[in-house]
This record gives C-alpha cells, sequence and structure tokens, in this order.
C-alpha cells in the first residue's frame, strides 16, 4: 500500500480536483508503466472481465511500486478472500462489482479492513513487506484502503442514497454498460433514460460529500464528464485506446473496418476471389 500515493490523490478530491486513470485488461505491466510514466493518478487491474491471472495482477503491481499512482484491483464478486488477496499483494484498494446493498458495502469494507473494525486476516505477504512490517502495516490500512464500489444496475441506482451512508467508502464508480443491460437494454453503453438517471445518482453521491467516478468513451466525452462533475475520471480501457489507434491510422489509409463477434473478417474485407483457370486437358 502507498499511503503517500492514497493521501494525495485525497489531497486533489478534497479540492474538487479531477484525477485520471486508466482500466487495464491486458497482461504487459509496461501498459501500467506507461500509465505511471505519463503521470496518471490511478489504474485499476481488472481481476473480473478477461483473462488476467493472479502472477499478471501482481506484475501490475509491481510496475507502480514508489509512484505516485494508485493501483486498484477490481475483484471478480464481493469475496472475503478475493478483498484478502488483492490487498495483501499490494494493492491500494479494491473495486467491488455489482454493489446494490448497503449490507454488501459495509460487508466489502469489513473484509478490506483488520480487526477490530473488519476481518481481514494478517499475511506475510508484500502487503506487510514479508513479515517485517506487520505493526506498520496494520497500523495504517484501515485508515487507507480505498474500497470502491460499482454502481451497474437498477437496484443500486435506487439505493444509493443509503449506499453513500456507509462508513469507510469515498468513491464509486458507475458501470452504464451493466446498468444499461439492468434496465432491459442490453448490448449499450447508454440506452434510454440511462444518462439521465446516472447524472442523478452522481448528483446524490457528490452531495453526499463523496466522489463520483466513469469511464469515458473518447476524447470529448472526457472533457464533457470533467464538466458534469465526476471527478474520477476513466479515460479509457487499454484494450479500447489501442483500437481507436488502430482504426485511425488503418482510416488514413483507407483499410478501417469494424471488429465482429468471433472476429470473422467482414466479407467486404477479405480479398476478391481469382477465378480458377480451366485445368487443360492431358494429352
Amino acid at each position: 500500500m502507498k499511503t503517500a500515493a492514497i493521501k494525495r490523490l485525497r489531497r486533489k478530491l478534497a479540492k474538487d480536483e479531477p484525477v485520471y486513470g486508466l482500466w487495464v485488461t491486458l497482461e504487459s505491466p509496461s501498459i501500467t508503466e506507461m500509465a505511471i510514466g505519463l503521470g496518471l493518478d490511478w489504474v485499476v487491474i481488472d481481476a473480473e472481465h478477461g483473462h488476467l491471472d493472479w502472477k499478471e495482477i501482481l506484475e501490475h503491481i509491481r510496475a507502480a511500486v514508489r509512484s505516485e499512482t494508485i493501483v486498484l484491483v477490481r475483484i471478480a464478486e464481493l469475496n472475503s478472500g478475493l478483498v484478502k488477496r488483492a490487498l495483501d499483494i499490494g494493492a491500494d484498494g479494491v473495486v467491488v462489482p455489482w454493489i446494490e446493498t448497503p449490507e454488501q458495502l459495509a460487508q466489502a469494507v469489513a473484509d478490506a479492513r483488520f480487526p477490530p473494525e473488519g476481518r481481514r486476516g494478517i499475511g506475510a505477504e508484500r502487503a506487510t513487506a514479508w513479515g517485517e512490517c506487520f505493526k506498520e502495516h496494520t497500523g495504517e490500512a484501515n485508515d487507507h484502503v480505498l474500497v470502491v464500489p460499482i454502481i451497474e444496475s437498477v437496484t443500486a441506482g435506487r439505493n444509493i442514497r443509503e449506499l453513500c451512508q456507509v462508513d469507510g467508502v469515498e468513491i464509486f464508480m458507475l458501470g452504464p454498460a451493466d446498468y444499461s443491460a439492468s434496465a432491459g437494454h442490453r448490448g449499450e453503453w447508454e440506452g434510454p433514460g440511462v444518462a439521465a438517471d446516472l447524472q442523478r445518482i452522481k448528483d446524490t453521491v457528490r452531495q453526499s460529500g463523496k466522489h463520483c467516478g466513469i469511464m469515458a468513451t473518447g476524447i470529448e466525452n472526457l472533457s464533457k464528464l470533467g464538466k458534469q462533475g465526476f471527478r474520477v475520471l476513466g479515460i479509457g480501457l487499454d484494450t479500447a485506446l489501442l483500437l481507436r489507434g488502430l482504426h485511425s491510422a488503418l482510416a488514413s489509409v483507407g483499410r478501417d473496418q469494424s471488429l465482429r463477434s468471433g472476429f470473422v473478417v467482414a466479407p467486404s474485407a477479405l480479398p476478391a476471389k481469382r477465378k480458377k483457370k480451366p485445368l487443360r486437358e492431358s494429352r
């Protein structure tokens, strides 16, 4: 845990300054190193979706050591073991998906804190410098660990006022795609009425003295979200940023095309088939 970096993030948010980050889904720790080199405030290592294993997650965390960039791990589900493991290997906090009730959120906070305030076990892992810093780490972790719930369902949105009353939570992330699916608009980033719902949720979070985060879909959207009052701003997923660059480069040479499910190449992108010449009869 990088306590100084967490304090720095909190100072920025206390001054109502935006903090920018990257959502990491690819295995190379070089991605996190690039984010750090460019001065991003935070990265989220996604262990819910995709293929990252714990060794790869650890390498991303190691890439951020001695930096001022917060590293959060998005766990696959609300699970005490997953929270413990992410924090034991040195994450500054956890992002917890599909939180809908105050009871679930209180459980996540308890999982992330040592007794007597919580139920996190003390391990001789990276977080405690392999057992040499038991007292130092356990003495500061409860006050600094970040527990960030994702609001990604209509039910969670309805409960946002109660969720904001849970102690130990200062940042809420919004998940537009899953929220849209729960509202009956599966496959859309923001279905009909969802944008207005997310604005209302954000306003409630801010009125409660907390901070609200969301992922941007592009450069113009990033600026727009900042003006709307979102302060924890994701500039994008690593894969999405890579695809934007690829599409732009391919478009410049007239070769751009859309991806298709299953990676099937669109018929229009396939080279024209040559007509086979008839075989000559042998004599």
